[in-house]
């Protein structure tokens, strides 16, 4: 019987003994429900069984530090001796020695599990890929572990396909995610490809898109492609799903506080209202003449509308941002002064966050605001959290990106998440939400979006409490349906 380090919740107990033994395994567990641990502890227990000797870990860049500064120190037992390297892409010296150290079996004890954790982004390049296959054809007896395996749903990028061939030579296989379908059930083959192509008995996505997708011919300006317009058989999907994953949904296993949603009106000012009339007209000029023809393009025009509800406006790429008088940091100073514990903010535009964390530290101080965003360096960014997570530090604003601080990272001090803008994408929302509601959360906490009637802002607010994916649902020819 494995002696756990951390006692598990009795959720976290069942999710451990359906799965530890098993040579695949999906853990479809809600944010905060701890699956991070009921890894380590797989990994501890297969250790001492004598299954294992190598894990490989891979996680997304905001996340992958965690599992070596925070989750294999706190559920590993002290007793297993543990050899942990961070992936980084500079190979000095001493780093060539320790990658070593961790990968060929003869320079570390036998009595010793290596662990070596790496982000996912390494995996497209040649470098990571050719470190990460050899660590595993070194090693056969490990476990191969791809965190959040929302990130290899696209079958068509190199690291998808990369991370399945390296998964091909590890003895066991976990992924882990709270949410395994953001834009559809076709996200979850590449995911069950890694695990085996025994998981869903599918040789191919086209064959198993076909099993469960309904399809139709579409045109598109000169292009006929086939999109799918639905989806069938999802009893029976769910049914084999069942077989070789657990699902902990929050509701079913914690006693955690509410959340509350409110939205907070945030009225244009008049050159605002000049600007974003001008653009809507363009983009539905560009759209009447054919010249909008692929989502990306889409989703370029509802980001600048929604830029200019924010109150800046970047006419292209390559063109400098331009500020717009506005009323929307007002209103977020409104709200924080509303609110005496400590906040969450999170902006979708780098250009926002500097502006939050300048008007913040004006009117608080200095001290009571940090960020955490793409430029933030690694070597801060677990500071940060540290300080909002002790009750007594100043730091009380948490001004952040979803896509960089919505991964991994534990917030529960906060009170009040406060959404300036949002991205079009589900997966950021939902995992920007549980930073604070998770385990260790005793308060109710509040979700406010800032918003602008009348304007894509306030469709895709809606359309995100919604639960639906702009990024994988709007088509060029929809575009009318969002602008007018």
């Amino acid at each position: 019987m494995y002696s756990f380090k951390t006692k598990p919740y009795d959720h976290q107990q069942v999710a451990f003994n359906n799965s530890w033994k098993d040579p695949y395994h999906a853990l479809f567990m809600e944010m905060g429900t701890g699956k991070t641990k009921v890894i380590v502890d797989t990994m501890g227990a297969l250790f001492e069984e004598g299954e294992i000797t190598h894990a490989l870990v891979v996680a997304p860049k905001g996340v992958f530090d965690n599992w070596v500064q925070l989750e294999i120190p706190a559920h590993l037992p002290e007793r297993i001796k543990r050899y942990v390297v961070r992936w980084q892409p500079n190979f000095t010296k001493k780093y060539k020695e320790e990658l070593l150290d961790v990968a060929v079996p003869v320079r570390r004890a036998k009595d010793t599990l290596n662990v070596l954790v790496m982000n996912v982004e390494a995996f497209s390049t040649s470098k990571g890929a050719g470190a990460a296959l050899r660590f595993l054809e070194l090693n056969p007896q490990s476990i191969m572990v791809v965190d959040e395996s929302t990130t290899i749903k696209n079958r068509t990028a190199s690291r998808t396909k990369t991370i399945i061939k390296c998964g091909d030579k590890a003895k066991y296989r976990r992924i882990l995610t709270g949410s395994p379908v953001t834009k559809s059930p076709m996200d979850l083959f590449t995911q069950c490809h890694f695990l085996s192509l025994d998981a869903l008995n599918f040789a191919s996505y086209f064959s198993f898109q076909h099993r469960y997708a309904v399809m139709r011919k579409r045109t598109m300006g000169t292009k006929i492609f086939n999109e799918v317009v639905s989806f069938q058989r999802l009893e029976e999907l769910s049914e084999k799903l069942d077989k070789f994953s657990t699902r902990v949904l929050k509701e079913d296993c914690l006693d955690l506080p509410s959340k509350v949603y409110v939205r907070r009106k945030v009225e244009m000012t008049a050159e605002q209202r000049k600007l974003y009339v001008q653009m809507k007209e363009f983009a539905l000029a560009q759209l009447a003449n054919g010249k909008v023809a692929t989502t990306v393009n889409v989703l370029t025009q509802i980001m600048r509308l929604q830029q200019i509800a924010c109150g800046h406006f970047q006419p292209d790429d390559d063109a400098p941002i331009e500020s717009i008088k506005n009323n929307r940091l007002d209103e977020l100073l409104s709200v924080c002064e509303e609110n005496s514990g400590k906040s969450i903010i999170w902006a979708t535009w780098t250009h926002d966050i500097k502006a939050i964390e300048t008007a913040l530290a004006k009117t608080y101080g200095e001290d009571s605001v940090a960020t955490y965003y793409g430029a933030t360096p690694q070597e801060e960014r677990q500071e940060i959290v540290r300080r909002f997570q002790d009750p007594n530090d100043p730091l009380r604003f948490f001004v952040g990106q979803p896509s960089t601080g919505g991964y991994g990272i534990t917030l529960t001090e906060a009170s009040a998440v406060i959404y300036y803008s949002n991205s079009y994408n589900l997966e950021h929302r939902i995992q920007s939400e549980d930073r604070a509601h998770r385990i260790g959360q005793t308060k109710s906490v509040t979700y406010i979006d800032l918003y602008t009637p009348g304007t894509i802002d306030e469709k895709i607010t809606q359309a995100l409490r919604d639960k639906i994916n702009l990024a994988g649902e709007v088509l060029g020819e929809d575009l009318v349906e969002w602008l007018v």
